[in-house]
């Protein structure tokens, strides 16, 4: 890597915690919503957007609780202005819930995973699909800006996506849910920490959870765990 100040730098925010329903084997406990801002050398990508409002049934099974964007994002000295591209890891509820505050922004998801938009219980539709939405779509490794680049690791979902960013220091890569916990990350296999049962396709999760161990990263970052893995 190389020795030079840092260009880019990747900056966690919690956005949401919801409560885990009844029929879930972690009934009752809460359960992260961790975005991600990317400052880069071109502007400011923002890798996640949380969770929507107004939709009854989201409400009642999940009971989010919620930080604004503005809040989460100020705490970092960014403002919804400031963003100058988005993409979701994938396109569930909690992980693109606000992506229309980002009308004419463009966002970065995989082809295979927007297909995924209609179809039923998948994702709420009408906080994905929503008018000036500006999907830039991907079949396989995209680069946002030098430096920052997404890559596929199917999975938890058919169109999973990390990113890849080399802070000019350091590697650093957010999972997304590709990897649910910093616990998984150092070998856990419990369900309440792995996310691999249950997922879209086990044997596609661990191929990407390999594919992200490969990179050989200094620093990991999760969607639904806030604490980060760190080489040093």
């Amino acid at each position: 890597m190389s020795s030079a100040a840092p260009t880019c730098d990747v900056l966690p925010m919690m956005v949401a915690e919801l409560v885990l329903p009844e029929d879930h084997p972690q009934a009752g406990e809460t359960f992260a919503i961790v975005a991600h801002v990317v400052t880069h050398r071109d502007g400011v990508l923002l890798f996640d957007t949380g969770v929507g409002e107004g939709n009854a049934e989201i409400e009642e099974l999940f009971h989010p609780r919620r930080v604004t964007l503005e809040d989460a994002l100020a705490a970092h000295g960014v403002s919804i202005a400031d963003v100058t591209a988005v993409a979701n890891c994938h396109l569930h509820f909690d992980h693109s819930g606000q992506n229309a505050r980002f009308r004419g922004v463009p966002i970065f998801a995989q082809r295979v995973e927007h297909e995924m938009i209609h179809t039923r219980d998948y994702t709420i539709p009408e906080w994905v699909d929503f008018p000036g939405a500006t999907y830039e779509l991907l079949d396989g490794q995209g680069e946002i800006a030098p430096g920052v680049r997404l890559i596929p690791t199917p999975g938890h979902s058919p169109g999973h996506q990390s990113l890849v960013v080399d802070t000019g220091d350091e590697m650093v890569v957010v999972a997304g849910q590709a990897v649910l916990s910093k616990a998984e990350w150092e070998g856990a296999t419990d369900p309440a920490l792995s996310g691999a049962v249950g997922s879209w396709d086990e044997g596609a999760y661990a191929a990407s959870v390999s594919r992200l161990r490969a990179l050989d990263a200094d620093r990991v970052h999760f969607a639904h765990d806030p604490s980060v893995w760190c080489r040093r």
